[in-house]
């Protein structure tokens, strides 16, 4: 249906659809809100898993300070991409954000 915002009724009818939209909207924030405080309420928390468990941190972190590690090789053992490893520990067997965060230094 085309509404003619030429007109004065149809400025109005085009305004109602809006406000109802944004009326709409308020409601479903609210919904989306009120469920996300229910299941942190509960023990829930939001966001992905990480990659790696606190085992597998320690693993990489003192293989990494070894010298003579094949990190393609330690990747196919912990079944992660090098990026992934990455994002864990550096080069020389360093935490990183998501390794401290895994081992809960953060």
């Amino acid at each position: 249906a085309q509404i003619d915002t030429t007109t004065a009724s149809g400025r109005m009818v085009f305004g109602i659809f809006a406000t109802l939209a944004e009326f709409e909207r308020d409601l479903i924030r609210e919904r989306t809100m009120a469920g996300l405080a229910s299941a942190r309420a509960r023990g829930r928390k939001g966001g992905r898993k990480f990659a790696l468990t606190k085992a597998q941190v320690r693993l990489a972190q003192a293989a990494m300070a070894q010298r003579d590690t094949s990190v393609s090789d330690l990747c196919k053992e912990l079944g992660i991409e090098r990026v992934t490893l990455y994002r864990y520990v550096g080069p020389k067997g360093e935490l990183r954000d998501h390794g401290k965060h895994v081992l809960g230094l953060t």
